[in-house]
């Protein structure tokens, strides 16, 4: 048997009994011949708690201090693990992000992996022993600080070390059983999806599938790692994410992989730019000095009468109140005339490969908006996604309409949630 990567989210580790039903998995895959390298998150809710305490001490923590006090939660969460799997009779080692030898650049809370060196994890495995990670963390490479990956980041660390160190495979587990057609929580007759190739599920990932996260399946993808995506809380089989199919799956293409909604992005809208070149690249090249990441980019036809139009695009919550303000500095630059900022927006995409060769998808995709009642404020897409974006108290109706008006709806048991707040 050969190695296999498991990463363990925070609600399969709420508490002992989640830490303790966890040990008993990994060393049943030992018993089954496997090495076995276990990453693992902070407990439950532990890393938005240290948010919130981070933020009553101070309004804007230093970068380097709030990355220290995020880790906390990962070093918790790996020698409690450990000290399980002890109990159970087999031997684990516990490592921190940097003992692991995760790599990472300097930007504090948001750090990109350059490098794994993974030398004491061969080691530990070499001796026979179960080697358990804290994910979500590295080192940076030039002056050696504690660095954390931002959200997902646990996701791309196992990725990471899958690739690292040749892994048959990556299994991420979670509180529910696979990729869905939609957010189970939204759409109680979410189907689970058996195999779903790499493209597709970058797709779903970028529109705000919550249960992989893009930087993770982007890593996989280029390292051709296969993700097996799967429940910590029961034996089923979960979603296999790869290039082609696993072992004896037959799984035929299907024309649409899922709907995807995201609620976690803000609109801002530059009034009244100039209509001449040079306009827009100063506006994004402000916005990509401030190191902010855009989604959504609309330009109106300008008016005949003033040559000015409008600019709209779309990012995250977090990062709106820094866009404004480099924005507003750069205003006597630019020339624009005033900006609008509106965070009560919600991204509804529709996800599939079959649906650049199937004409119609399209227009069944807006018939289903117009019949539910939803009004569309900004339209994107690519050869296998279609976004749009609407008002926030609508996001729900919009995505349930439009996983009925493709077929996707189960026809037997709803989708399970195990565990988890949704936080």
């Amino acid at each position: 048997m050969g190695l296999v990567v498991q990463k363990y989210g925070g609600s399969s580790v709420a508490d002992a009994e989640g830490i303790k039903r966890v040990a008993k998995r990994i060393v049943d895959a030992k018993k089954n011949g496997h090495q076995v390298v276990v990453v693992v998150s902070a407990m439950g809710d532990t890393t938005d708690e240290l948010i919130d305490l981070a933020e009553q001490v101070s309004p804007i923590p230093a970068g380097r201090e709030f990355d220290m006090l995020l880790t906390a939660g990962e070093r918790i969460s790996m020698a409690l693990l450990a000290m399980a799997i002890k109990n159970l009779g087999h031997e684990a080692q516990s490592f921190t992000g940097s003992q692991a030898g995760v790599i990472t650049d300097s930007v504090h809370n948001k750090a990109r992996i350059i490098d794994v060196t993974p030398g004491r994890i061969r080691t530990a495995l070499d001796e026979g022993n179960i080697a358990i990670v804290a994910g979500f963390q590295g080192v940076s490479q030039d002056k050696k600080d504690i660095t954390t990956l931002g959200r997902g980041g646990s996701d791309t660390t196992a990725v990471a070390l899958a690739a690292a160190l040749d892994a048959e495979v990556c299994e991420i587990y979670t509180d529910v059983d696979g990729v869905f057609t939609a957010d189970p929580r939204v759409v109680k007759k979410a189907k689970k999806i058996d195999w779903i190739a790499f493209e597709d599920m970058l797709e779903l990932a970028a529109s705000g599938s919550k249960v992989l996260l893009h930087r993770c399946v982007e890593y996989a993808r280029r390292y051709n790692i296969p993700i097996h995506v799967r429940s910590s809380f029961s034996g089923l089989r979960g979603t296999w994410v790869s290039n082609e199919p696993q072992g004896d799956q037959q799984v035929e293409h299907a024309i649409i992989s899922g709907v995807a909604h995201d609620v976690s992005e803000a609109k801002v809208t530059v009034v009244g730019v100039p209509d001449k070149p040079g306009e827009a690249a100063a506006i994004f090249r402000t916005i990509a000095d401030a190191e902010i990441n855009i989604d959504m980019v609309v330009q109106n036809v300008s008016a005949a009468t003033t040559a000015l139009t409008d600019i709209s695009f779309t990012l995250p919550k977090t990062d709106g109140r820094k866009a404004i303000d480099a924005l507003e500095k750069a205003k006597a630059g630019i020339g624009f005339e005033s900006l609008r900022y509106d965070d009560q927006i919600g991204k509804i995409s529709l996800v599939g490969a079959g649906m650049k060769t199937n004409p119609g998808v399209t227009a069944s995709f807006f018939e289903a908006l117009s019949d539910a009642g939803v009004n569309i404020e900004l339209i994107s897409t690519s050869e296998i996604r279609i976004s749009v974006v609407t008002r926030a108290d609508d996001v729900n109706e919009a995505v349930r309409a439009v996983h009925t008006a493709f077929g996707l709806d189960s026809d037997s048991d709803e989708a399970v949630v195990y565990g988890g707040t949704g936080r």
